[in-house]
């Protein structure tokens, strides 16, 4: 008997979605955390002519009219089955400013943990390489071991949880106007310390038994001869 696979364009990508999925199931341990880790850049804008204040039954109003000031980069690591969330907020979005997140995640949230499972998208940032452009080679080395790197598949950043965070954290925060830096990171600061405070967690129910039915498609058709 012969068995062999007719690949797919999908292969690739099943592999990985698997991959992130079988971490999702795995049980809560602190000595192992799941930690998802993604970004979005911020337009910073300011209106010159002013605005209204917000009255009674009518919100804040201002002129249509607004001046560019550049945009900033807020980094998001989120840990689904503890509610909790780290924020980070940048002028530019590069590989030595996720080199400094990582570091962050490793000796000052997490350290004691004997590995951070950490999943992200495939940017070019996100990668161990971006830690020896920062840091000195054993300082690199020592950070990167404490990671266990696991990346969605290329057009399935939506398997990275932070996704569904850095959504809520738009819509409730980064609406809005706002000119600079500076500002932007006290609205996420706040943000972060009320979200934190609740333990918003994420209920993550999509498995790789649920994949294997809706994206069947997706899947290489293995033959029995």
């Amino acid at each position: 008997m012969k068995t062999w696979c007719i690949p797919k364009p999908g292969a690739r990508f099943v592999a990985k979605m698997e991959d992130v999925l079988a971490v999702y199931q795995r049980p809560y341990d602190p000595r192992q955390p799941q930690v998802c880790l993604d970004e979005i850049q911020k337009a910073l804008r300011s209106t010159p002519r002013g605005q209204l204040p917000a009255a009674p039954g009518q919100g804040r109003r201002e002129d249509y009219e607004y001046e560019r000031h550049g945009q900033c980069a807020v980094f998001l690591a989120v840990e689904p089955l503890a509610g909790q969330r780290h924020t980070w907020v940048f002028d530019r979005r590069t590989k030595l400013d996720c080199a400094v997140v990582l570091r962050d995640l490793v000796d000052v949230i997490y350290p004691d943990a004997a590995a951070i499972v950490l999943v992200t998208d495939n940017l070019n940032i996100h990668h161990p390489a971006c830690l020896y452009e920062r840091f000195p080679p054993a300082e690199a080395r020592r950070i990167a071991e404490r990671l266990e790197w696991h990346y969605t598949p290329e057009h399935g950043s939506w398997l990275n949880v932070a996704e569904i965070e850095l959504s809520v954290l738009k819509r409730q925060c980064l609406h809005a106007r706002l000119p600079d830096t500076a500002v932007v990171r006290r609205r996420v600061t706040a943000w972060r310390a009320r979200r934190n405070q609740q333990q918003a967690k994420i209920d993550w129910r999509f498995t790789t038994a649920d994949a294997r039915i809706k994206l069947k498609r997706l899947y290489p058709v293995v033959k029995v001869q």
